[in-house]
């Protein structure tokens, strides 16, 4: 599994503490930066994330800035993406389970590092349930291609 991870400079502490964390667990991680907490825009690096999520160069993402909510905007402008801000562990399970989530997003000045890395680890262990949610699925792409 690979995880591409990025963040502005108010999710940079945070982006640096979920890197080690997938690091530590053997999964392959691409940091597309930012590399430190000298002020950023946040779109870049949910741009770069995303791309390389839709390009299928990374299986997953992690994008953080203070509030998570500018990445996860940035990120979901990017066709193929569902990007989605998670503050606690159900949401993260619900947002893989039933939204086929590829990037998750994370308030780097909002969000306990621990709490943080408990989202990661779940969002990271489920899979998309399909079925029914799968015609939902297919509606967000057809909202994506003008067709909804």
């Amino acid at each position: 599994m690979k995880i591409a991870v990025g963040s502005d400079h108010g999710g940079f502490a945070l982006k640096e503490a979920v890197k080690k964390h997938l690091e530590a667990k053997g999964i392959e991680v691409e940091d597309f930066g930012c590399y430190s907490t000298e002020s950023v825009d946040y779109a870049v690096y949910g741009a770069k994330v995303a791309h390389c999520v839709a390009d299928g160069k990374a299986d997953y993402g992690v994008l953080v800035c203070s509030t998570g909510i500018g990445i996860s905007m940035a990120a979901n402008k990017v066709k193929g993406i569902r990007a989605a801000l998670c503050s606690d562990t159900h949401a993260a399970e619900m947002t893989r389970r039933h939204n086929n989530a590829n990037v998750l997003c994370l308030g780097g000045l909002v969000t306990e590092e621990k709490t943080a890395l408990e989202i990661v680890d779940t969002f990271l262990k489920f899979d998309f349930e399909g079925g029914r949610h799968q015609r939902r699925i297919d509606q967000i792409a057809d909202i994506e291609n003008g067709r909804l």
